[in-house]
């Protein structure tokens, strides 16, 4: 199957990410009120709890929420990030049953994934996004540089859960040690403590982490209201590329396999 036939099947892709969102809350009493109420929750806390109690730690950034942002970039970047991954690579285990008795165009699961993701993230990012205009915290035409970050961090993310999710039909234990290593990674990643805490020793290995990379050019421009190093993220455009082709290859190999696998 290519890539351009998804389009023939863009009514399932968009329905699956339908039924998705109303089944989520199929059976509570305030129904998709919840989206905008539990985001909202959280950046409250992170804006005005955590600000309060943080904001001494954010060195050479003035403002009331400061640590707040800084935090709620890097939370909201990194959760957009483990949803897509964490979904990847389960994938085709997931959908088992759909794979056996449907022919359709295998790519349709990853665009059904980012298509979820993406509609979860662009909600809570669009209120984040009013609190700092609502409290003269805006970055102003430097906001536009979101857009291609938000893409790269997608194909970083989809690239990797493909290959995550190929891997783990035939070997399980693959899930497992994502799962944990994801833990690590995520505390390896300067997205609740600021780099400057860091021993500059082993700072030099922040640039061989790629979720560093992004999280901390969403960071320049929500903390420091400057455009990323554009330059630094070259190392992430390449791993994503490689990603990317990777999953895409080992897709194309074992799509048939995996069905009996399944």
């Amino acid at each position: 199957m290519k890539v351009k036939n998804l389009w023939d099947y863009r009514a399932f892709i968009f329905g699956s990410i339908g039924r998705e969102f109303q089944l989520k809350y199929r059976n509570s009493l305030f129904g998709m009120i919840w989206t905008i109420l539990n985001p909202l929750a959280l950046i409250m806390v992170y804006m005005v709890v955590f600000s309060k109690v943080m904001n001494a730690r954010i060195s050479n950034v003035d403002g009331t929420f400061s640590y707040g942002i800084y935090l709620c970039s890097g939370v909201l970047i990194w959760n957009f990030f483990s949803e897509i991954i964490v979904r990847s690579q389960n994938m085709f285990l997931d959908n088992a049953n759909l794979l056996k008795k449907l022919v359709f165009p295998r790519l349709c699961l990853p665009a059904i994934i980012i298509g979820s993701a993406f509609l979860n993230f662009s909600i809570i990012f669009s209120l984040f996004s009013a609190f700092l205009a609502l409290t003269n915290s805006f970055p102003g035409v430097i906001y536009l540089a979101v857009f291609p970050l938000i893409m790269l961090l997608v194909l970083f993310a989809i690239g990797l859960g493909v290959i995550l999710g190929v891997l783990n039909v035939f070997f399980r234990d693959v899930g497992y040690f994502f799962g944990i290593f994801l833990q690590f990674w995520f505390w390896l990643t300067p997205v609740v403590y600021p780099i400057s805490i860091i021993p500059e020793r082993f700072r030099a290995l922040i640039d061989w982490n790629p979720m560093a990379l992004i999280v901390e050019a969403f960071q320049a421009i929500f903390v420091q209201k400057q455009l990323p190093d554009w330059q630094g993220l070259r190392f992430v455009l390449l791993l994503t590329i490689l990603f990317c082709s990777l999953g895409f290859i080992l897709f194309r190999q074992h799509s048939g396999e995996m069905v009996d696998e399944l």
